[in-house]
């Protein structure tokens, strides 16, 4: 098991294809993919690359920038998304540092997804995810 890696820059579009790919699926729009935010900070990368492999599906994306994290899990609800980060604290010894927002809930498009990511990291972690204002349009709040 592992995730496919995609390039930062190309985050919003694969959350696009996301959106995209569960409104054709997903006629009941419940919570169709969550967007997963963990915090590296301090983890060798030779250590996050090697225990990644282990905890995610093959159908999972990762976009990553620097120490930063982002999983976008397809069929994945707020429940699923506590456990996979269960796992991640298991996996790496300690507790990291993490934010989640689902598809449609927290938005329906990827600015607003990523809004409300940026919004959730800081409210539970006073994280600024900085690197987002490159991908979107709001201001620093």
């Amino acid at each position: 098991m592992a995730g496919v890696t995609f390039s930062f820059t190309n985050f919003m579009a694969l959350i696009d294809l996301n959106i995209g790919i569960a409104s054709r699926l997903d006629e009941n729009r419940s919570e169709s993919f969550t967007i997963l935010f963990c915090d590296f900070t301090g983890v060798a990368q030779n250590v996050i690359d090697d225990n990644l492999l282990t905890l995610l599906r093959t159908s999972d994306s990762i976009v990553h920038y620097e120490q930063y994290y982002f999983f976008v899990m397809p069929y994945t609800d707020r429940y699923g998304t506590g456990i996979v980060k269960r796992m991640v604290d298991e996996v790496f010894a300690r507790s990291i540092p993490s934010a989640a927002v689902c598809y449609p809930v927290n938005g329906e498009n990827p600015t607003e997804l990523l809004e409300s990511l940026h919004l959730e990291a800081k409210k539970v972690n006073q994280i600024n995810l900085d690197c987002l204002y490159d991908l979107l349009s709001f201001s620093k709040s």
